[in-house]
């Protein structure tokens, strides 16, 4: 399993999650050039290993277990996969 960051961080991108990432998979950074137009930071189902230390850094509680993810929000476990595959 993986984490996901969900709704509640579109215009938010508070990126403190980006900082404690031992794996570096929570884009874009404030130093890439996609940052500005993205509407949110993604995690990277593929390079997450899931230790769950973006979750308390997260000001506005966005990031979940995938398991643990609201209901309302599963579509966005998608959203994050798609937009590693766009970069690709």
């Amino acid at each position: 399993m993986t984490h996901v960051i969900g709704e509640t961080c579109i215009n938010t991108k508070d990126a403190s999650c980006v900082d404690v990432c031992p794996v570096d998979c929570i884009h874009p950074t404030k130093d890439e050039a996609e940052f500005q137009e993205a509407e949110m930071l993604y995690i990277d189902p593929d390079t997450c290993i899931d230790c769950g230390l973006c979750v308390d850094e997260c000001p506005v509680q966005a990031i979940f277990p995938e398991e643990d993810l609201p209901e309302q929000w599963l579509n966005y476990i998608q959203i994050n996969s798609e937009w590693y595959q766009k970069q690709a």
